[in-house]
């Protein structure tokens, strides 16, 4: 395995025993490595393994004889679409000689091709549920790729156990359902489902399994291992489908930095309060955002999301003409909400079936005079179905007059998955409904029929046709189409001709289902209030006829224009909008692990270099220094935020050179900064953001603005105090010049959400004050208007050449966003004329990020280095009374004028 994912490979070993050297399943290889060669990366004709592998294709072919409808590929865009498993059935030859494949009719990933535009060819990367043996594995990938344009991906027996039926089944799917694992007994089995949020599985351990997600994310390499093989990055999309391939994404973007990446959860996403009981929640969270786009299902989902990366990761959304995204290093990750739709075509075939006539004739002649209520539901403990028999029995009680009338018909697909929970389950359901038929059974009347058996999709939808009402009480359900399908079938065909007449139709859904929100016309429930369910249900079926069509209309109008073509040609438009800069960008990959991330940057931002900086440093006559504190000189995570000795000696010795001035600039107040570097009796401080100046230890304070008038701080701090009451953790930071609420000890939703209405209140009140308010990074601040670090920067430039020093080397230095106005300005003062026309100019931030400097350092520690270069190049002069130079330029920067609008001013205001 490439040592380029060393950290990954760390992460995801574990112990797999089994797995080493001749080991179960073939031992630990390489996805690609089964007898399969590696496929070129522009795939321009069908057989391109054939041809590697110098088999003959048509004898390849007469022994795996497949027909497949998908046309060759064409060079041009391309989307893979890669899932957990391939929309391909795989069955072995009766013969027991080779293998016989099919498109799986009824998988969602094969249906969204109809969505995706013809010049777009589908190509799809994902495993089979087939054991497939090692010997066979060559040839059944020739013949997926050769006719179905797929590329399968082989796990062995030991890793898909862990990955699969360990990881995803015992602990992302339940937690995804917001289900806990308060012990270490068995947690529940999800069964199988026609909506990919729910897997089958079978009883195990519920509590964190750190073997089992080191294996997650080693599965995840194997099938990225896969994609690398078939991909052409500049050419292709790549579209990662639900929660088993969460890992995906960091694999990929490692490897190619501008790959245009999509992600599509097929099942819900829990609130921040289950996710975050997750251990590996933020690596999962950092790998999603590496997408460039992240599908949900409702906003709902959408918002659970959202607040995990604002509540874990710090990042916050943004809305930008409709479309929400999220800022992420530089690069923006657009969020999508669009729920799944149904395939139209394939109902409306099936619709049309002779099959279908005979069976809807028997069921109308079987259930003739009843009013139907029906259910269809995979069996596991999820789906609510004794809660719906629970609310159809209290219906028949609290009205009588549907006893011997009203009848549910319950589908109940077979469980295949296992657990104690499961069997409870399906105990109290055998209960409920032998209960319910002694209680209200007569000769020849069942109020439930139960249906525990495989159902075909004829029988199925001859159900759907003379159902009066469908009901789904699911208490937590990714989409759930039942309903959809279900509108549908009430609709008919155009060849129909049981249902005369107006088309209508009546729906009884969970408020906790993806499909809920996009069915107005619906009843919603609560499913766990029974009483209320059972009024639903007798309101339902009572409706008047008119009332039931108009639903039934708007309902349907919905669903066939919002069908699974709508869906998928909807995401990838919406991919190819978010990625449209993709090569028109420089970009950097950092990190390691799942903490990788792409930074998307200015092509000019490039790391500071050392030897270059120096160079420009002792080659310079008159230099200007400019250093923010926190973040810069001391870290940001510092419990001590005093200077050290070394940050000290640093400074010391550069001011020990009469070519330079050094500056400290930072929003701290004097008094604090004045006492930490009292020891520097030649460092200037511009405090507050540059408001307080003074040039050394023994100069008095200086004001930069002729503000003296401070009295918005008696209408500012009363608007502040309320806030600071009403948000626990917050707090108000008093300066001489300025006020500033924060709020980083506060809820991190809460506290985004006062910060917006304090900013909104403040600017409302001082709305005729000489101030400013604007929002930081967890603070809201009030301060005079024209203060800010760019200011005093140009300001003590234009002294310095005001004084026959104009600067021809400026170093600015600094790493939040109140720099940023120190690095704009600093980039002019060659226009300007501040400084010398030769200027060296560094405006460096520190970290990798967007910024307006030009150049970088990773971190404090890298500064420190940086400076302690320079200090080491630096010349001390001899000592000479410098006082009455440093008097006049004191002097002389109070009456700097830059604005020709300012009238220059010879009056100070002492601190």
């Amino acid at each position: 395995m490439s040592r380029s994912y060393t950290n990954l490979l760390d992460l995801a070993e574990g112990n797999f025993a089994a797995l080493g050297p001749g080991g179960g399943g073939g031992g630990r290889r390489r996805s690609g490595s089964f007898g399969l060669k590696r496929m070129s990366r522009v795939m321009t004709v069908p057989g391109t393994l054939s041809e590697l592998d110098g088999e003959d294709d048509s004898e390849h072919a007469a022994t795996n004889s497949v027909a497949s409808d998908v046309p060759s590929s064409v060079a041009g865009d391309r989307v893979i679409v890669v899932s957990n498993q391939l929309p391909v059935v795989a069955r072995r030859r009766p013969d027991g000689r080779g293998w016989s494949f099919s498109w799986d009719d009824d998988s969602l990933l094969l249906q969204l091709r109809d969505g995706i535009p013809d010049e777009m060819e589908v190509f799809f990367v994902g495993s089979l549920r087939a054991e497939i043996p090692v010997a066979d594995q060559e040839e059944v990938s020739q013949a997926l790729l050769d006719r179905f344009r797929c590329a399968p991906v082989f796990l062995p027996d030991p890793l898909n156990e862990r990955f699969y039926h360990r990881f995803c089944k015992r602990h992302l799917w339940p937690l995804f359902h917001y289900m806990l694992p308060f012990s270490s007994s068995a947690s529940p089995s999800p069964s199988s489902s026609s909506s990919s949020s729910s897997p089958s599985s079978s009883s195990g351990s519920g509590r964190f399994d750190r073997g089992a997600w080191e294996a997650y994310v080693l599965a995840n390499k194997f099938f990225f291992e896969k994609v690398v093989e078939v991909i052409n990055p500049e050419d292709d999309y790549v579209w990662v489908h639900d929660y088993h391939l969460m890992a995906l994404p960091t694999f990929l973007r490692r490897r190619f930095n501008r790959l245009r990446i999509g992600f599509f959860l097929h099942s819900p996403f829990p609130s921040s309060e289950i996710y975050r009981t997750l251990p590996v929640r933020e690596e999962i969270l950092k790998a999603l955002l590496n997408c460039d786009l992240i599908g949900f299902h409702t906003f709902d989902y959408a918002r659970h999301f959202l607040s995990c990366c604002s509540r874990m990761l710090g990042i916050e959304y943004q809305s930008k003409r409709g479309y929400i995204g999220l800022d992420y290093f530089g690069r923006t990750v657009g969020i999508k909400i669009m729920p799944v739709g149904v395939h139209m075509g394939q109902l409306k075939t099936v619709l049309s079936l002779p099959d279908r006539e005979w069976r809807v004739s028997e069921l109308q002649q079987q259930f003739e005079g009843k009013t139907v209520l029906l259910g269809v539901d995979d069996m596991d403990i999820f789906k609510g179905i004794n809660l719906k028999l629970l609310a159809f029995e209290n219906m028949l009680r609290t009205h009588p007059k549907w006893q011997g009338r009203a009848v549910l018909v319950q589908i109940a697909n077979p469980a295949r998955g296992k657990g104690k929970d499961l069997e409870a389950i399906q105990a109290e359901i055998h209960e409920s409904c032998k209960r319910i038929n002694g209680e209200f059974g007569q000769s020849g009347y069942s109020p439930v029929v139960f249906i525990d058996r495989d159902v075909s999709s004829v029988e199925k939808i001859a159900y759907y046709t003379i159902a009066e009402c469908v009901v789904v009480t699911a208490v937590r359900d990714g989409m759930n189409l039942t309903p959809y399908e279900y509108i549908v079938c009430r609709q008919g065909s155009d060849s129909t001709s049981e249902v005369n007449g107006p088309k209508k139709s009546m729906l009884v859904v969970s408020e906790f289902i993806g499909c809920s929100p996009s069915l107005s016309g619906a009843i919603r429930v609560n499913p766990w209030n029974i009483e209320a369910t059972a009024e639903a249900l007798n309101e339902a079926i009572s409706m008047s006829e008119q009332e039931k069509h108009l639903r039934h209309e708007k309902h349907y109008r919905y669903v066939s224009t919002h069908d699974v073509a709508y869906w998928s040609k909807s995401f990838i438009q919406d991919l190819e909008r978010a990625c449209k800069d993709h090569f028109r960008r420089t970009c950097w990959g950092i990190g390691l692990g799942f903490g990788f991330r792409v930074v998307a940057l200015d092509p000019h931002f490039t790391k500071l270099n050392m030897d270059s900086i120096v160079m420009a440093y002792e080659r310079s006559e008159s230099r200007a220094i400019f250093l923010d504190y926190d973040g810069t000189l001391v870290p940001q995570t510092s419990i001590s935020r005093t200077p050290s000795a070394e940050v000290l000696r640093i400074i010391n010795t550069l001011c020990s050179d009469r070519r330079n001035k050094v500056f400290l600039v930072s929003g701290r107040r004097r008094d604090k900064l004045g006492e930490w570097f009292s020891s520097c009796p030649d460092l200037g401080i511009a405090a507050e953001h540059g408001y307080f100046l003074r040039w050394t230890r023994d100069e008095e304070w200086q004001t930069c603005t002729q503000t003296s008038d401070f009295g918005w701080m008696e209408m500012a701090k009363p608007v502040m105090n309320l806030y600071t009451e009403a948000t626990d953790g917050s707090y108000i930071d008093p300066k001489e010049s300025a006020l500033v609420w924060h709020h980083q000890d506060a809820d991190p939703g809460f506290g985004s959400s006062q910060a917006k209405e304090l900013l909104d209140h403040l600017e409302s009140v001082l709305a005729n004050e000489p101030v400013s308010v604007k929002s930081g990074q967890f603070i809201v601040e009030v301060k005079p208007q024209g203060v800010s670090k760019g200011v005093v920067a140009e300001k003590i430039l234009v002294s310095m050449k005001e004084r026959g020093k104009q600067a021809d080397f400026v170093l600015c230095i600094g790493d939040d966003r109140s720099d940023e106005d120190m690095f704009e300005n600093i980039a002019d003062t060659i226009k300007k004329g501040m400084v010398a026309t030769n200027t060296s100019l560094f405006a460096c931030t520190v970290g990798q990020k967007p910024s307006k400097a030009k150049f970088y350092l990773d971190d404090t520690f890298e500064v420190v280095t940086m400076l302690s270069a320079l200090a080491d190049a630096t010349e001390p002069e001899p000592e000479t009374d410098l006082t009455d130079e440093f008097d006049e330029l004191a002097v002389s920067v109070s009456s700097v004028d830059i604005d020709d609008e300012q009238t220059p001013s010879d009056k100070l205001i002492g601190g």
